[in-house]
């Protein structure tokens, strides 16, 4: 069995509905369908979710709200009658709105989205609709109660095989319906993926995979075919937008593969995300790296202290200082009588000058001072381990370009290199790399 979530971008028309229906069609093992709520429809649309919110906004502030709600009826409408559906998705929106005050708690306001197109997506497939209520369990920490979730979920596939779900909530022990706080329809495909021990978790939305690097930055970049967990967290930590580690913790812990696919072009195979793979991929092989991605604004505090004899006992005060005014610290390069801060210029920039008094006070230095406008770009890939001389050929590239490198990390299990540039070559050098080393 497969489980398939489908993003508002997958769901936001009836032509979009049809693809979906075509995607299930094709494939018999695709059993359990989750889905988002409608998303835009092109670029100065508005997504149903959001429509929900402001209709909350509304209702808080004593503003009526019926032409919102008139706004969300005819996106529904129109999926109905573009897909011929019989299903009374009017009289439903009016039954969910009935009685609604400013008491009505925002989740079960922003959750009718996914409700409302589960209903029609399930009339569409011939699938039984399951309300996500009726299963996804919470405690009343918030937290996921996956032993209760699990038993309902095999229970109800056990009666009706077939189904559609909504994603984003579910049911806190009184019943009050409670949404996810972040990557909510992701999550409750993943639960669902990992409660019925499925074989894959189809996570379909409008790109075809992970990507290797920004396309903003680089044009058309090649999708990843393959990533780790460990790759992808490396990835997600360093800027890249790809799936939230809770999203896929649930089928990480089942070793469940998940495959990030496009809705518009289904044909492609897309990425497929696992704990480890057997290392026999020539395309892997000869590119060696699996993605580039970084962030911008950091700052390098330097500090310089001659004969440095115990720098433990330095760093552990330094590190001190830095907590003492919120700054976190994203690396820590070093030499003999000097080491440096890797830190967010967003969390340095307002406490400055009261930092770098507070090193040299407390610290005794016989120097500190900051470089500003500092950008650190991660190169990550698995088989980066195994191949010698990877670090000199990324150096040599960037030399060769002109980029000069400011700071240099390698992480302890090799997955990944970091290096720090000036903001200014920020996009060049990820260009270069991408053009070095994977096309």
């Amino acid at each position: 069995m497969k489980v398939c979530k489908f993003g508002g971008s997958s769901l936001s028309d009836g032509r979009q509905f049809a693809k979906v229906k075509s995607i299930i069609e094709s494939d018999p093992d695709r059993s359990i369908v989750v889905v988002s709520a409608p998303g835009r429809r092109f670029s100065k649309d508005t997504k149903v979710t959001d429509l929900l919110y402001l209709s909350h906004a509304h209702l808080k502030y004593d503003v009526p709200f019926d032409n919102v709600i008139e706004m969300i009826k005819e996106r529904y409408t129109a999926i109905k009658n573009e897909c011929h559906l019989s299903f009374d998705i009017e009289g439903e929106i009016d039954k969910a709105f009935e009685g609604v005050s400013k008491k009505t708690s925002v989740d079960y306001i922003a959750s009718r989205g996914e409700y409302l197109n589960a209903l029609l997506m399930a009339e569409y497939l011939g699938f039984r609709f399951v309300d996500a209520a009726d299963w996804m369990t919470f405690k009343y920490d918030g937290s996921v109660d996956f032993a209760k979730t699990e038993e309902k979920l095999k229970d109800i596939v056990g009666v009706y095989g077939h189904i559609v779900t909504p994603g984003f909530y579910g049911c806190l022990p009184s019943g009050d319906v409670k949404v996810f706080s972040r990557g909510g329809s992701d999550i409750t495909g993943a639960i669902a993926a990992a409660s019925i021990d499925a074989e894959m978790y189809e996570n379909w939305t409008d790109v075809s995979g992970i990507l290797m690097t920004d396309p903003r930055i680089v044009d058309n970049p090649h999708s990843i075919p393959r990533v780790t967990y460990a790759e992808l967290r490396e990835m997600s930590y360093m800027g890249a937008s790809v799936l939230h580690e809770d999203t896929v913790f649930p089928v990480r812990n089942k070793d469940i593969p998940v495959n990030i696919r496009n809705t518009n072009l289904p044909e492609a195979p897309g990425t497929i995300i696992r704990e480890r793979f057997e290392e026999n991929n020539d395309i892997e092989n000869k590119r060696f790296i699996t993605g580039i991605t970084g962030v911008k604004d950091f700052s390098i505090v330097n500090i310089y202290k001659s004969h440095l004899e115990n720098k433990i006992a330095l760093l552990r005060k330094v590190l001190g200082i830095c907590e003492k005014f919120g700054i976190s610290v994203e690396n820590i390069p070093g030499g003999v009588d000097c080491f440096s801060l890797v830190v967010p210029t967003r969390e340095l920039k307002p406490v400055k000058y009261d930092f770098l008094s507070a090193l040299r006070e407390e610290c005794t230095l016989d120097d500190a001072y900051v470089t500003d406008g500092i950008s650190l770009i991660a190169i990550v890939g698995r088989q980066m381990a195994y191949r010698t001389g990877i670090s000199g050929k990324i150096f040599a590239a960037l030399g060769e370009n002109g980029i000069n490198i400011r700071t240099i990390e390698q992480s302890s299990d090799e997955i990944s290199i970091l290096v720090g540039v000036y903001t200014e070559d920020f996009n060049k050098a990820i260009r270069v790399l991408y053009d070095s080393f994977a096309r």
